[in-house]
């Protein structure tokens, strides 16, 4: 057992990060069989029990061989928000070097990593009454007005979200209502205090976007022959789910929740589906790009496995021997 004041002897903490069907969760098992790791997942719709198919949970085989912490933590009707998985995930990764291991942070939740590392702008929280107002606007004259308005009223945010964007605009539209100012002036005052631990950030993704499109398609009609449907249609059935909840907001649930009310075609909710997953991959890569010293590797590379096992074991070396 490492203690809290030795900690800086165990290594730091390595962020897997990347787009999604890159192909991060049979990296980060391969490292945790190779190396002294922990994985700690970082994925706002794993957290989600019942969530299975469509997040791309790793199955019962997978997490046996490679456990996960931070998945199936909460039910699908319960808020999860970036600041309770930054306190979450700080926790682990202290349980973790205290044990004299490396915690692996593996995920493409970006704003997730970002409350870990850099904190989040001190905003106000969210507030039903505005939010239900705000979805019976929509209701009556769509999103994108919705959009317009936050445009006219803060351009600097509108510009970085898009107008079908629902879950964003709502937030930005909310932190104006109850704050009387524009969200781009809370993002300014964010506390960028640093992690409290030494830190290495890798990213994998295919270095061809084409080949990235052709990798979330494959594995979006690989979900729904799993019975991703099924597990909508358990979900649909709760009482006490709606479309607005946070948690059916995720890429995918949308779509087969929307067929299954008959307001989309099933051909238009397979494609619906693999267009949204297409969209939060090119807005991950988008984020990661942003980041500096993040080192890139091609998930198409049929040495990847092998090159990224190596840097990660570089990090390990000194304290473990392991080099291999």
């Amino acid at each position: 057992m490492v203690s809290a004041t030795n900690q800086e002897h165990v290594g730091p903490v390595v962020h897997l990060m990347g787009p999604t069907a890159s192909g991060k969760t049979d990296l980060a098992v391969h490292l945790v069989e190779r190396l002294p790791c922990d994985i700690v997942s970082v994925d706002s719709a794993m957290v989600y029990r019942g969530m299975d198919i469509g997040t791309a949970k790793p199955d019962a085989a997978t997490l046996a061989r490679a456990p996960h912490r931070l998945i199936d933590i909460r039910d699908p009707a319960d808020a999860y928000s970036a600041a309770e998985f930054a306190a979450d995930a700080a926790r682990e990764i202290r349980a973790i070097r205290a044990a004299g291991r490396m915690p692996l942070l593996v995920g493409g939740t970006m704003l997730y990593f970002r409350a870990l590392t850099r904190g989040l702008s001190p905003l106000p929280p969210a507030d039903a009454g505005v939010r239900e107002a705000l979805t019976a606007e929509a209701d009556r004259h769509g999103w994108q007005a919705l959009h317009a308005r936050l445009a006219s009223r803060d351009p600097d945010t509108a510009a970085r979200i898009h107008p079908n964007d629902a879950q964003r605009i709502q937030r930005a539209l909310e932190i104006l209502e109850l704050t009387g100012q524009p969200p781009s002036h809370w993002y300014a005052r964010r506390t960028e205090s640093g992690p409290e631990w030494p830190l290495v950030e890798l990213a994998v993704a295919p270095s061809a976007r084409s080949r990235l499109h052709e990798r979330i398609e494959t594995r979006f009609d690989a979900m729904l022959a799993a019975g991703f449907l099924g597990e909508v249609e358990k979900l649909h059935a709760r009482p006490d789910l709606t479309l607005d909840t946070p948690a059916l907001r995720a890429v995918g649930y949308r779509q087969l929740w929307q067929h299954l009310d008959g307001t989309l075609s099933w051909a238009e909710a397979r494609d619906r589906g693999v267009y949204a997953s297409r969209q939060l991959a090119k807005r991950q890569l988008t984020w990661l790009r942003r980041e500096r010293g993040v080192r890139w590797f091609d998930s198409d590379d049929p040495g990847c496995r092998e090159r990224v096992l190596r840097e990660v074991a570089i990090q390990v070396a000194p304290q473990h021997g392991v080099l291999p």
